[in-house]
């Protein structure tokens, strides 16, 4: 047998073999996240908040506790994340947004969101400005505009 061919089944074997841990070990990992959000669903509480301002932060910039800082692993400290800065009464705070809920909304909105600790799982639209698909619209529609202007 030539030695490519023996090169080319080593490769092809540690090919399959390291496929099969990432799938053994995205099991595990899809498995605590689905246990973690029904936690997270079970200590749920619906809040009446006025969204001041929405934006895509690192943790360290995005005004969330300390405890929330460390709590975190270190890849989530270092990718930014979707952080609104809401009205919940008379207390002004900082909350983590599901990237689904966070492309809903805009800044001065009021919603009924669904919150578990300093993280939103859901929003209604109560009141405010409403523009269909949300911040993603919004980009997409002051792009259509400056691209009529440079016609």
């Amino acid at each position: 047998m030539p030695i490519w061919t023996i090169i080319l089944l080593i490769v092809l074997v540690l090919v399959i073999a390291a496929f099969i841990v990432l799938m053994i070990v995205g099991k595990k990992r899809q498995k605590k996240q689905d246990e973690q959000l029904e936690e997270m669903a079970k200590t749920a509480q619906t809040l009446s908040l006025y969204i001041i301002d929405m934006k895509k932060l690192r943790m360290k910039d995005s005004g969330l506790p300390k405890v929330v800082a460390e709590s975190t692993g270190r890849l989530a400290k270092l990718t930014k994340m979707p952080v609104l800065k809401v009205k919940a009464g008379n207390r002004v705070m900082s909350l983590i947004c599901d990237p689904e809920v966070y492309k809903t909304l805009l800044p001065k909105q009021e919603v009924k969101a669904k919150v578990s600790g300093v993280y939103v799982l859901s929003a209604k639209y109560v009141r405010g400005p409403k523009l269909e698909g949300g911040v993603e619209a919004k980009k997409q529609r002051k792009v259509d505009k400056f691209l009529d202007k440079l016609r």
